[in-house]
């Protein structure tokens, strides 16, 4: 685990805060004040994925952003399990224990599926969605299509399922401190000049011996078994409120790890009249290859849109810097 007080060269210069609520000790930024936004990052990164993020809403907006259970400044307890269906009930503990309301959810990667999976239990505490390069899965019939179509193509899932059933997953990522570059160039991001040795320093962080490695080896594990429960809503009446909330979905159109043709129509199902962008120069970690644009798309979406559903104007003379 990161100690408390790091910053990482003052990279990431936000107070820590913690949480029990969910049985462990969970790690939480929370800056700003205002409409609550609630960042969820992915596999195999961190908050540390929102710094910039969190440090252009935070004027005018409560940022909460935690790490996931084995992820972060956030403890990895060695007695439990790391599969989806763990992650949105922390994350659900989380938010009854600060007891956050009128939530903009910002999700990246697997942040998307624990997202939506709080979005299923905790209707009422939603006013917006915004997917950047994150699943938006809330039970659609075609989602396992959806799923297998981008598995199929994808280096990471391939990697995944071949290592798998070589019995190497484990050890491969079990040494995500030492490979922890070549990992997020797997899954592709495009900005190479962010590579630095603080950069590489902050990611690596979390994963220093391998049993800190059980979070990221769950996400990935789960997959490749099965072990994942995506969560549905319980109601037509539940799916009804959500897919009629403002939505937003910015995607890094060079990502290789969930390719937008796949994950954009799943978006739309549910979000019908979401507001779509793609990002030509920017790949699975969008964050760090235009967080200045992907800034900005969000500060104007947060400006036009609110839990009454009023439509966002377009936008998309927005380009990637």
């Amino acid at each position: 685990m990161i100690p408390i007080n790091e910053t990482f060269h003052g990279t990431f210069p936000f107070p820590p805060h913690f949480s029990t609520a969910a049985g462990f000790s969970m790690h939480y930024i929370d800056e700003g004040t205002g409409p609550t936004v609630l960042c969820l990052h992915g596999e195999p990164t961190w908050g540390y994925l929102f710094r910039n993020l969190i440090a252009s809403l935070s004027g005018e907006y409560r940022v909460v952003v935690p790490d996931h259970m084995g992820f972060g400044k956030s403890e990895t307890p060695s007695d439990r399990t790391y599969w989806l269906q763990d992650h949105i009930n922390n994350l659900e503990k989380l938010v009854l224990d600060l007891d956050l309301t009128g939530i903009t959810l910002v999700m990246h990667d697997f942040g998307g599926p624990v997202g939506m999976g709080l979005a299923a239990r905790q209707p009422d505490r939603i006013s917006r969605i915004i997917s950047i390069n994150a699943p938006t899965p809330f039970g659609q019939p075609d989602l396992g299509e959806v799923l297998s179509a981008n598995a199929a193509e994808s280096p990471w899932f391939r990697w995944i399922a071949g290592a798998e059933k070589q019995n190497r997953l484990e050890s491969v990522l079990q040494e995500l401190h030492f490979n922890i570059l070549s990992t997020l160039k797997l899954n592709g991001f495009e900005r190479n000049n962010v590579i630095t040795d603080t950069w590489i320093n902050a990611y690596g962080a979390p994963f220093t011996t391998p049993s800190e490695t059980a979070g990221a080896l769950g996400w990935a594990k789960g997959f490749a078994t099965g072990a994942h429960l995506f969560e549905v809503p319980s109601s037509p009446e539940v799916s009804k409120k959500i897919s009629a909330l403002p939505a937003l979905a910015i995607w890094g159109a060079a990502d290789r790890t969930l390719h937008a043709k796949h994950f954009i129509p799943l978006f739309q199902a549910v979000f019908p009249s979401g507001q779509v962008f793609e990002l030509q120069d920017a790949g699975h970690y969008s964050l760090e290859d235009t967080p200045d644009t992907i800034g900005a798309l969000v500060r104007q979406f947060l400006l036009y849109t609110n839990g009454l559903g009023y439509k966002y104007p377009n936008t998309r003379g927005i380009h990637a810097e």
